[in-house]
């Protein structure tokens, strides 16, 4: 044997390698393994984990945390699926995250005797919802849009691989989706976006480069059940200091640069028109359908509705939204009803205040919409 050939050791024996005898069959290497207490390795690793989730769940549990189901593109998919199986003449509720915190499903099912299906995506514009509604025949019931100004005019979509994912969704993430249901949700408080290990040391307080501002995530708000009817988390209505700091992180839009396509208000307006001719677009195509569609801007309060009368005035977004589209709309300013209510974080109704709110909008809507509607 050649001094320079390569030799590997295997259980004690020595080989040439594969460069060494090109075209032949290498054997396949069999390394001992030692005898070792396998079981109890086992059981204690189990012991363990258990161990540390237990921990993990308790930490969150003092955190006033609660079991919830997760608000993931699963669970939204399974909703929308609803439409193609049967539902489709059912009353849709779409929009941002107002929609989702303020309506309240069952105060609603209570006031029409019927539940309707709830497809609103925080952070997120409603018009590519409306779009897919729009080219789904399935779907012959009425919607309601809700209207977050800084999201829908500016088309502004933090969610928007929602709906491609629901026409995209493997049967290998159907299943995995209903085994979180299953065995996973309804369970642990800790399964939640920010409660994720990674997403805590990522909010640390660590050392940033000269230059780079920080940016604080939006931290948990919602608890959500089981088809998406939505609250606020008591602890936003109960724990000032967390109430303060859900309102800095969204001063952080206030207080900041705009972005780049609407950094001047020939920018800005140009964003605004095109979001709104979206809008007329989709709203003619279910209305040729006999679809009817109803907007609704849900209330804001202190330096949200500041912001939003600033950059996003009414009379240049609501007011031409409803006059090109034709469609009716209710905005909390003009209802006394509507008005007087407690926003915690300046963005969405206490859970006791959101269920008022939802029972007064429905009578609006029962009273002012359908009544007019019904009489032309």
């Amino acid at each position: 044997m050649r001094s320079d050939q390569h030799r590997v050791s295997v259980s004690g024996a020595e080989r040439l390698t594969a460069a060494d005898r090109p075209g032949v069959a290498q054997p396949v290497p069999v390394r001992d393994i030692p005898a070792q207490p396998w079981r109890p390795i086992f059981l204690g690793a189990l012991a363990l984990l258990l161990l540390l989730l237990a921990v993990w769940e308790g930490y969150w549990r003092a955190q006033d945390a609660t079991p919830g189901y997760y608000n993931g593109n699963g669970e939204w998919a399974q909703q929308r699926r609803r439409i193609d199986q049967g539902e489709g003449g059912k009353m849709v509720l779409t929009g941002a995250s107002r929609i989702l915190f303020d309506v309240q499903l069952q105060v609603w099912e209570k006031a029409a005797g019927e539940r309707p299906i709830q497809l609103a995506i925080e952070g997120t514009s409603p018009l590519p919802v409306l779009e897919d509604l729009a080219a789904d025949p399935q779907f012959t019931g009425r919607v309601l849009v809700g209207v977050a100004s800084d999201i829908f005019f500016s088309g502004f979509a933090f969610r928007g691989d929602v709906e491609p994912y629901f026409h995209k969704e493997s049967p290998s993430q159907r299943v995995g989706n209903w085994l979180s249901r299953l065995l996973i949700e309804p369970y642990f408080a800790f399964y939640d976006f920010d409660f994720a290990l990674a997403a805590v040391l990522k909010r640390q307080a660590w050392p940033l480069r000269p230059g780079l501002p920080r940016h604080m995530a939006v931290r948990k708000l919602l608890v959500q059940e089981a088809d998406r009817n939505t609250h606020i988390w008591s602890k936003v209505e109960t724990d000032q200091e967390y109430r303060e700091l859900a309102r800095s992180i969204w001063a952080q839009n206030f207080d900041g640069p705009p972005p780049p396509n609407m950094d001047t208000p020939e920018k800005l307006q140009k964003v605004i028109d095109t979001q709104i001719q979206r809008a007329v677009d989709v709203v003619a195509k279910l209305r040729a359908r006999g679809i009817q569609v109803l907007f609704v801007r849900p209330p804001t309060a202190g330096r949200y509705l500041e912001f939003d009368n600033k950059v996003f005035p009414r009379a240049k977004t609501w007011d031409v939204l409803l006059a090109k589209t034709g469609a009716p709309g209710i905005h909390f300013e003009d209802y006394p009803e509507l008005q007087g209510m407690d926003l915690p974080e300046w963005s969405h109704l206490s859970k006791a205040d959101a269920e008022r709110f939802t029972a007064a909008l429905y009578r609006i809507i029962e009273r002012d919409i359908e009544h007019k509607q019904s009489a032309q």
